[in-house]
C-alpha cells in the first residue's frame, strides 16, 4: 500500500487530460514510496530503475514542475514497471 500523498501524486500523473505542474520533487518521492532505484545523471539527468525498467529523466529547470511531455513519460515508465492508479 502506498502513501496518500503519492497515490495523489500517482492519479495527477495518470490524469487526462495531461496535468501540467506537477512538482518534480514529489514524483521521485513516488518513485521512491515504489521501491525504484534512483541515482544522478550528468547535469539535471536522473536514472529511475523500477520492476526492471529503466529510465532517464530530466528534472525540470529553472522551474521545479514538469510540462506535459515529461509526465506522458513518466506515465509511460510507470506503465511498463506495471505500476497504474
Amino acid at each position: 500500500m502506498v502513501a496518500k500523498k503519492h497515490q495523489k501524486t500517482l492519479d495527477d500523473v495518470f490524469f487526462d487530460p495531461v496535468k501540467t505542474g506537477i512538482p518534480w520533487t514529489k514524483i521521485e518521492a513516488m518513485f521512491a514510496a515504489f521501491g525504484a532505484e534512483i541515482t544522478e545523471g550528468n547535469g539535471s539527468r536522473v536514472r529511475v530503475y523500477l520492476n526492471g525498467i529503466r529510465a532517464v529523466f530530466h528534472r525540470p529547470h529553472p522551474e521545479k514542475e514538469t510540462d506535459k511531455g515529461a509526465v506522458k513519460s513518466v506515465r509511460k515508465f510507470l506503465t511498463n514497471a506495471g505500476i497504474k492508479p
